[in-house]
Parts: structure tokens; C-alpha cells; sequence
């Protein structure tokens, strides 16, 4: 054990523990990296994820370029699209789905914030139902909300081989949950496998509180 991590430790509360998402997150990257390869070594470009920025929010710019490099890492490829005005964005994830090029779609938001559209809700909300769900990498566009709120697993059914993309966020939680002891229990079935658990969660946003309190729920948890 790494020095610097033993001390870290030792001023946790006690019962606390201190977990590496990287750690956590290395098995998935590492399948993706596998999955990429064998379609080069077929003859087959790596999957293309585009971005869309328009705005000059430090934290969306960054989040882009974080997006950037981890795509170099895995061997995907990238594509960062800036467009300067807002008014534009639809018009550019419409093309994006269109593009059979295209495998992959992020949209860096706030775009618009709390600005409303012609349906009533927030223009962004309504960006993020815009994104082809064969396109959407976050899971956050309404065929995948609808399908997860109603505990619909596969946007093939009755095949059942394709499985609906969760949001990314909440998912990520999921995991890290997954891997500490006691949380979930391996031996029951998928659905069951938080059963007896009570999870409080505080956070009511459409992308990553109220997402996060289906995926548990889905999964046996009583959630508050």
C-alpha cells in the first residue's frame, strides 16, 4: 500500500472508506480499448463521438477536452464542433444524427440554461431529447429516461440484445457501489440484488439524482 494512501486513511471517520474510481473504471476502459482494436484489426474505423460547444462556460470547455483525451486513450475517435450561437446547436445535432458517420453525440451543456422552449421545458431539455437515442452516448435523451423510469432494460424487445444506454453519471455510482462489499448482493437475481438497502439520496436533477434513484430502485432499493 502506497504510503501517501495509508495516511490518507487513517484520517478517514472511522467505518469510512476511501475508494479509486479509476481503479474501478480501468476493467471498462480496458474492454472498450479490446472491442476498438478488434474492429481496426477487421478493417473498421474506430466509432466517432462528436461534440458540440456553444458556449464559453470554463467547466463545459473543460469537460470537452477531458472528453478529448480519454477518447485518445480508448482509441476512439473524436470531434470537437464549436458553434457560435446558440440558436445554432439543433440544426448541428440534427445533422449529427443524420451522419452515418457518426456513432456517438455530446452536447456540452448549459447552452441555454432555464431559458424555456415552445414545448414549456428548458431549451436544454429539450436538446438533450433531440439526441437520437441510437447516438446518445449519456443515456439522457426521453426514449432512455422513459425506458429507465419504467424499468425498461433493452430497446430491442422481445430479443432483448441491446441494452438501453443509462446516464453516465448515475451509472458511474452504480458501479462504485457495486464494488464495495455488502451493497449489492451478487447471488440474487438482477432486479433484487439491493433488496433490504435503503439508499437517501440528495439531488433531484434530471441527470444525475433523479436517474440514480430509478437505477437503485430498479435494483430492489427502498430510496428516499
Amino acid at each position: 500500500r502506497e504510503p501517501k494512501m495509508a495516511a490518507e486513511e487513517k484520517a478517514l471517520a472511522p467505518g469510512a472508506r476511501k475508494i479509486d474510481a479509476g481503479s474501478i473504471a480501468k476493467p471498462f476502459r480496458e474492454n472498450i480499448r479490446k472491442q476498438v482494436q478488434e474492429l481496426k484489426d477487421a478493417g473498421i474505423e474506430a466509432p466517432l463521438l462528436v461534440g458540440l460547444l456553444a458556449n464559453t462556460d470554463p467547466a463545459a470547455r473543460k469537460y470537452a477536452e477531458w472528453t478529448g483525451k480519454a477518447c485518445t486513450n480508448d482509441g476512439i475517435r473524436y470531434e470537437l464542433r464549436t458553434i457560435d450561437d446558440p440558436i445554432d446547436v439543433e440544426a448541428a445535432l440534427r445533422d449529427a444524427n443524420d451522419d452515418p458517420r457518426v456513432h456517438g453525440i455530446i452536447v456540452y451543456y448549459p447552452i441555454f440554461g432555464q431559458v424555456e422552449s415552445f414545448s414549456g421545458e428548458g431549451q436544454d431539455d429539450y436538446l438533450r431529447d433531440t439526441v437520437s437515442y441510437k447516438c446518445d452516448v449519456e443515456g439522457l435523451c426521453h426514449e432512455y429516461r422513459s425506458n429507465l423510469y419504467r424499468n425498461i432494460r433493452y430497446v430491442d424487445f422481445p430479443t432483448n440484445t441491446k441494452k438501453c444506454v443509462l446516464p453516465c453519471t448515475a451509472l458511474s455510482v452504480v458501479k462504485i457501489l457495486e464494488s464495495v462489499p455488502s451493497c449489492y448482493d451478487e447471488t440474487k437475481p438482477i432486479s433484487r440484488r439491493m433488496e433490504g438497502k435503503t439508499v437517501t439520496i440528495i439531488n433531484r436533477s434530471e441527470i444525475v439524482g433523479r436517474p440514480l434513484a430509478a437505477m437503485l430502485s430498479n435494483d430492489g432499493a427502498d430510496v428516499y
